[in-house]
């Protein structure tokens, strides 16, 4: 299934009203906060949200019509996320769409009533946010991309690409069960591939730049775990891994360096 479906499929899952009780409630006024990860000028974000949007429209659910949505941005900032989540619940809002783990996490500290569907959420059974995938159960539902083993696959391919690699950096945000969790999968293939990883918390841009900068010059790889942190400032990571060329900037294909997907693809377009 192509992203831009995956997530109009997601608008219906967050309009959890039955068919009937839309019809029956055609004329009220309903109430959606979101919550999403990214910075308001995102690329990335705002293609979510306009396909989430879009799924509503189809859905018979408009804007200012019978439904009202309160957004918030957090850009990846741990104090905004906390204050955004408390604003949004103390709105009572009918459902909360929230996109990222960290945002997921910190609307559960503020609510465990107010019906919550997720996405881009990774493991969220391991991550404990939800029972199992079959009965989530509480008043949380929504998507996942991947479980955390998937992160050892990510070392696995920077070793196949680089097989002179010995040593590897692992770029977390560390603040979360998700940067814990990868890394754990990270570690826990490590000495079948020879390779020696070490945890790389990252709080600011200037600990991104010293990170890929001691990386590059000990000839160490370097592995980018999906976070909101990573999403935020994937455009510096990717010029970053350009200029100590640990990334082909032809190919977009790794080096030196294993990142998800939605970072990589941006490369070519970053770079040029």
């Amino acid at each position: 299934m192509r992203r831009r479906e995956f997530i109009k499929l997601l608008g219906g899952a967050a309009a959890t009203w039955s068919p009937a009780a839309r019809a029956e409630r055609s004329n009220q006024m309903r109430r959606i906060g979101v919550l999403i990860g990214t910075a308001a000028n995102d690329t990335e974000g705002q293609a979510r949200m306009a396909a989430f949007l879009q799924g509503l429209q189809e859905l018979n659910w408009s804007v200012d019509r019978n439904v009202r949505i309160d957004i918030r941005w957090t850009a990846g900032n741990p104090a905004d996320t906390r204050k955004y989540a408390a604003e949004l619940v103390a709105l009572t809002p009918d459902v909360i769409l929230a996109s990222g783990s960290s945002v997921l996490l910190s609307l559960l500290e503020a609510t465990r009533t107010i019906p919550i569907v997720f996405t881009v959420v990774a493991d969220p059974v391991g991550g404990g946010v939800v029972e199992s995938l079959a009965r989530p159960g509480g008043n949380v539902t929504g998507f996942t991309p991947f479980e955390y083993g998937m992160a050892g696959k990510w070392l696995e391919l920077l070793k196949e690409i680089a097989p002179s690699v010995t040593r590897a950096g692992v770029l977390r945000d560390h603040t979360g069960s998700t940067g814990i969790g990868q890394f754990a999968a990270i570690q826990s293939v490590a000495p079948s591939l020879g390779m020696e990883v070490s945890a790389v918390n990252v709080r600011d841009v200037g600990e991104i730049e010293r990170a890929v900068t001691a990386l590059a010059s000990s000839r160490g790889g370097l592995v980018l775990t999906g976070s909101a942190y990573a999403i935020v400032h994937r455009d510096l990571i990717v010029k970053l891994s350009a200029r100590h060329k640990v990334i082909n900037l032809k190919t977009a294909k790794t080096i030196g360096l294993s990142m998800p997907p939605s970072v990589l693809a941006r490369a070519d377009e970053v770079i040029e």
